[in-house]
């Protein structure tokens, strides 16, 4: 097992509600810059969006901080 297999993957959707907004929020977001997501699989060429549940972890720490 590399180290890439142990992070784990949270769906747009999931990652909407644990941030309690929008899909189309985070959606812009990551065309931002500002919560990048992980893109995964060939869906109309450019695949799906994944988050790291690390990342989204650190989101919400930083944002009670």
């Amino acid at each position: 097992m590399t180290k890439d297999d142990s992070i784990e993957l949270l769906t747009l959707k999931e990652t909407a509600e644990l941030l309690k907004v929008d899909p189309t929020t985070l959606r812009r977001w990551d065309n931002e810059g500002q919560l990048k997501a992980v893109r995964i699989g060939t869906r109309r060429g450019i695949g799906d969006r994944r988050y790291r549940k690390e990342d989204i972890e650190n989101y919400l720490k930083n944002k009670k901080k």
